[in-house]
């Protein structure tokens, strides 16, 4: 077995739950109250696909491997009367009395040292359940108050406690012009500072993008979160997919690391999704391999408000689902290689990892998507994604600046040169990108002062500057 556990924390994350727990119920044909729509529980249905996801009760119903976590009782009381209220066990819904103000200090600091021990708890009796772990899906905001601080607290006990299991991250980024919360960039800032260290990938997704993928794709005038949401369901479902369903090409959580992660802080891909079409289009659209494919490779397409044509990709995972061949994805990705203005580093002349699972998408009825044959999700690692950082540390700087709303952190037990000490490792993380995006002119330049008797084997070192005593730019 292949276990993931996925944590829902604040607001965001537990909305985002919902809408991915529906799907993966509609998925593995599993009803509202984790009884198996497919009939009466055989002995070989234990060992399905869906036990990535959901245990085995005794009583035969399927329990999500999910905690929801909010310090405030409001969106997790939903769950507890909604549809779904019989498929989770209820101390799987784990809710404090005061929420979190939008304060990072309070969710890391003081409220959400309340509520840590039991949610590790907790985390403790799910993976006693595993017989073969490989991690944890943990799902956030970077800009709400439990969504930063509390996250980054969970993510250093998982550490301490679970050093060796992947945590992956699927965040939700402040967006350029819409914002929720004044306090964003610094919660946003906080939280990456604390937590880079504890994630093994984080996969962001900016609610301005989807708000105009949505109306631009799908014709929704004004989005809710839950066309957002569900969405984002799709994006998740199609990463996890080759640990549930059979595949050709089948990845696992360790997988995406190892091609995505080139440098261990460089660990924020940026997520495509395609098609995202709605029913009346799809009738009109052919929706080959090809053309989904190209549609990745487009920055309207993107969950991340930048544009990869002013940077370099470093690694690009695809991952296909649906009636896929083998050699149409060859040609299509043969064909994006082509183009100038998909540009690779230099030290990564492959650049692809393809995934192939024949688990078409699942349409949620009543949902925006419309059904279609096959689908895929890019995960792509490039050094534009520094630009979002970028105009983050900028708003963090104009607030910053006046020590504007620092008093209410303060307030709470932080110290002020956690700010100055956050905001210089994300001034570094931008340096980091820049590194990699000037590398292949560095690598040139080099190159023109080795010797030629030895230049082929000091080029093959170049990578590692520590060797020739180069401190990297």
């Amino acid at each position: 077995m292949r276990e993931c556990i996925s944590i829902h924390v604040g607001q965001a994350g537990v909305q985002t739950g919902n809408a991915c727990w529906e799907l993966f119920c509609l998925e593995h044909g599993i009803g509202p109250d984790g009884i198996s729509l497919g009939g009466p529980e055989g002995e070989n249905s234990r060992d399905g696909p869906f036990s990535t996801f959901f245990n085995n009760s005794s009583s035969g119903r399927h329990v999500p491997r999910a905690i929801y976590v909010d310090l405030e009782p409001t969106v997790v009381d939903e769950v507890r009367v909604g549809k779904y209220r019989e498929l989770f066990h209820p101390e799987q819904l784990i809710s404090g009395k005061e929420d979190a103000a939008n304060n990072y200090a309070r969710g890391h600091y003081t409220v959400g040292k309340e509520i840590i021990d039991r949610v590790m708890e907790r985390v403790r009796k799910m993976t006693d359940q595993c017989t073969g772990l490989q991690g944890f899906l943990v799902f956030h905001s970077f800009g709400g108050g439990t969504g930063s601080g509390f996250t980054s607290l969970l993510m250093e006990r998982l550490s301490l406690d679970y050093g060796k299991k992947s945590k992956l991250e699927f965040a939700v980024y402040p967006a350029p012009q819409v914002s929720t919360a004044v306090v964003e960039p610094y919660n946003a800032i906080l939280t990456t500072h604390t937590t880079l260290e504890h994630s093994d990938c984080a996969f962001m997704v900016d609610n301005e993008a989807i708000y105009d993928i949505c109306r631009r794709n799908m014709d929704i005038e004004s989005p809710g979160y839950i066309n957002l949401n569900r969405l984002i369901g799709q994006i998740v479902s199609s990463i996890t997919a080759s640990l549930r369903f059979y595949g050709s090409l089948n990845m696992d959580l360790l997988e995406f690391q190892t091609n995505l992660v080139p440098f261990p802080r460089i660990h924020f891909p940026l997520v495509t999704y395609s098609p995202i079409i709605s029913a009346e289009k799809a009738y009109h659209e052919q929706l080959t391999v090809s053309e989904i494919t190209s549609a990745c490779f487009e920055p309207t397409n993107q969950m991340v408000k930048c544009d990869p044509r002013h940077g370099k990709y470093m690694a690009c995972c695809m991952l296909y689902r649906g009636d896929v061949l083998p050699k149409d994805v060859n040609a299509a990705i043969a064909n994006i290689k082509t183009r100038r203005s998909i540009q690779f580093v230099d030290w990564c002349p492959t650049g692809f990892k393809v995934g192939i699972n024949y688990q078409p998408p699942t349409p949620v009825p009543g949902g925006d998507l419309a059904k279609v044959q096959r689908a895929v999700c890019m995960l792509s690692n490039t050094t534009a994604i520094a630009e979002a950082w970028s105009r983050l540390d900028h708003k963090f700087d104009l607030m910053y600046a006046k020590r504007a709303f620092v008093h209410w952190y303060v307030g709470e037990g932080m110290e002020e040169g956690e700010f100055a000490e956050a905001r210089e490792d994300l001034a570094c993380l931008e340096k980091d990108y820049e590194e990699q995006r000037l590398q292949t002119y560095r690598q040139r330049s080099w190159g023109r002062i080795c010797s030629s008797e030895n230049q082929e084997q000091q080029m093959a070192w170049f990578p590692h500057p520590e060797h020739h005593g180069v401190r990297p730019v």
